[in-house]
């Protein structure tokens, strides 16, 4: 890319080497999108009339011990921004430290609450420590990438919609400064939704806004915040072109005819934008948010981060992306690329499950478990080399010595299944607080097995996301004690010793719940792209080749996971379903997604 003058906002229109620049974005995270579609999922961008792509970093991915940073493979940064450059793209980079995204935590590192006093996304000293020790590691990674290097790089972002936040009015002018002393040169920016303008700002940095309906508001507020000597670019910096699902709700659609007249009328008002998502992708493993808002209990995000964007989550065009490359070509002068073909599918034979390990036998693979007085949260457990676990399940187990009255004190974080004797006898979560338990004679192992299903991504109770057990539970209001804990964060390790063990019990046997169901998928020729789909099943995980392809969950609104063919081999293929309660003998396979029942987004 040749190099003059980068990007600037010294007038009512960017200009970049100098030229009227309209930034035409699209939002596409490298750490959604397995790392072999990288290149077909930015062709089809950029063959829609997408000029830009924008991209959050996640923290939590690239530092999941504390100094234990990880940049290769799927988490390699500067290939997916060498990339976009080859295919002449230019980058905004969104570094965070936090990010929101729809991510657990937003982002941040689960082992920043290993500190009680914890006060994330402010000058908390304990906070811009490890900010400071992340950004030693990333920033010089990027910098190079700029423009003024020779790079993509045009812009980038000063942390993530702070203005909703606000916590710390030193706080923006710290993130500020930690990009510039390290070397970032190019264009800030600040990004904020309507109830954070005014407050998410910081001086000498372009502010941008994020909304889906357009309302008059928001570029009369980015008029009136320009001094009149100072006439600044407006930029839509996310505008939402669908929005996310969570579990017991509908699956959310946004009418492509409606997305693309609001993008008209933006781009009409001479505003640039940036389209979240263009196209959204995985929550793979455990790594989808939660959302709650005016209430204490979080609901957390579905696996699939499909978002109705313009790209399906398996990179398939939609009616958005026909209306809106036909919207996007009327700003470029040449012709826009030829759309790229689809990748194939393949409906594979149903994969019959072989056999099966009960969780209780499954512990022998874990790490060695923690005896504790009192329960502990899973951040402040002693494992991963002390950085905790991050998510997953815990096991907490005690003897007790009658039945009567369980109660969770709402310690539960977030749901728990609950087994006396390792039969099961109820659930605990945000709405069901207690639990009988049957009567019976000497002593009995009480079980609770509590699933982390997902951080706060959003909003003012971030630094209250500590998950598994938080504090007491009582039977018979009397607090339980004397617990072994057992982490269960089911990493590709402990899924593949799993697999490779001897363990195993045949089908014949009745199988125990919860437990590991395991089965192979038989590849014959080149692999495809294919959906699984687990009627009969109730609820759990899939691990394809110790891969962790999310959660699934009977009560929707998703039904299917999308299986992307480079995660499959030739030949036979390891399938492992972790199942709380209730199996099926076979997993089946489909060729297009099932995401529930379809609401308007309100």
């Amino acid at each position: 890319m040749s190099q003059k003058e980068g990007l600037r906002a010294n007038s009512s229109q960017f200009t970049l080497e100098g030229e009227p620049f309209r930034i035409l974005g699209g939002s596409i995270h490298y750490f959604r999108v397995p790392r072999a579609y990288w290149e077909d999922r930015l062709l089809k961008m950029r063959a829609c009339g997408v000029n830009t792509l924008t991209t959050y970093v996640p923290w939590n991915l690239h530092e999941p011990e504390r100094r234990v940073f990880n940049f290769q493979d799927q988490l390699d940064l500067k290939a997916y921004i060498s990339l976009a450059a080859e295919l002449g793209l230019w980058v905004i980079l969104r570094p965070g430290p936090y990010i929101c995204a729809e991510w657990d935590l937003g982002g941040l590192p689960s082992w920043l609450l290993r500190d009680p006093d914890m006060k994330l996304r402010t000058t908390y000293p304990g906070f811009t420590e490890a900010v400071d020790s992340f950004f030693d590691q990333l920033i010089p990674r990027v910098a190079p990438y700029q423009y003024s290097k020779g790079g993509p790089i045009i812009a980038v972002q000063v942390e993530n919609k702070y203005g909703s936040y606000a916590k710390d009015i030193e706080y923006m002018p710290y993130i500020k400064e930690a990009l510039l002393s390290r070397g970032i040169e190019e264009l800030l920016l600040t990004s904020d939704n309507q109830d954070g303008w005014n407050l998410g700002g910081v001086n000498g940095v372009l502010e941008t806004i994020n909304f889906q309906k357009l309302s008059p508001e928001g570029f009369k507020y980015l008029d009136a915040i320009q001094v009149s000597e100072c006439i600044e670019p407006k930029m839509v910096m996310e505008y939402w072109s669908g929005w996310f699902d969570l579990w017991g709700d509908l699956h959310h659609v946004f009418a492509a005819e409606d997305m693309v007249a609001i993008v008209t009328e933006i781009l009409k008002q001479d505003a640039s934008i940036n389209i979240y998502m263009f196209h959204g992708g995985t929550n793979f493993g455990f790594m989808n948010g939660a959302f709650a808002i005016a209430t204490p209990m979080p609901k957390p995000m579905v696996t699939s981060y499909d978002y109705d964007a313009p790209l399906s989550e398996a990179g398939d065009y939609t009616t958005k992306y026909t209306l809106l490359r036909n919207v996007l070509s009327r700003y470029h002068s040449e012709k826009l690329p030829e759309v790229p073909s689809l990748q194939a599918r393949r409906v594979y034979e149903p994969v019959i499950i072989q056999k099966h390990l009960s969780l209780w036998e499954s512990l022998q693979f874990t790490e060695k478990p923690l005896k504790s007085e009192k329960p502990v949260n899973m951040e402040n457990l002693p494992v991963n080399n002390n950085n905790g676990q991050s998510n997953g399940y815990t096991l907490y187990e005690t003897i007790i010595h009658s039945g009567g009255l369980l109660n969770s004190m709402n310690n539960v974080r977030d749901r728990a299944l609950v087994f006396v004797d390792k039969l099961y006898v109820g659930v605990l979560d945000y709405k069901t607080l207690e639990c009988a338990l049957p009567d019976g004679k000497g002593e009995r192992t009480l079980s609770l097995l509590v699933e982390n299903s997902g951080r706060l991504n959003y909003g003012k109770l971030l630094d209250e996301q500590r998950k598994g057990l938080v504090g007491d539970i009582e039977l018979n209001n009397t607090p339980l004690r004397d617990f072994i804990i057992h982490s269960l964060d089911m990493k590709p390790g402990f899924v593949n010793r799993l697999s490779a063990s001897g363990q195993w019990n045949s089908v014949f046997q009745k199988p125990s719940f919860p437990g590991f169901f395991h089965g192979k998928l038989y590849v014959g020729g080149h692999p495809r792209d294919t959906f699984i789909r687990l009627p009969g099943w109730s609820k759990g995980v899939v691990f394809i080749n110790g891969q962790n392809l999310g959660r699934h969950w009977f009560m929707g609104p998703q039904q299917t996971l999308y299986l992307p063919a480079p995660w499959l081999n030739r030949g036979n293929n390891q399938v492992v379903v972790f199942e709380e309660q209730e199996a099926d003998g076979k997993i089946q396979f489909a060729s297009e997604p099932d995401l529930g029942m379809a609401v308007d987004v309100q």
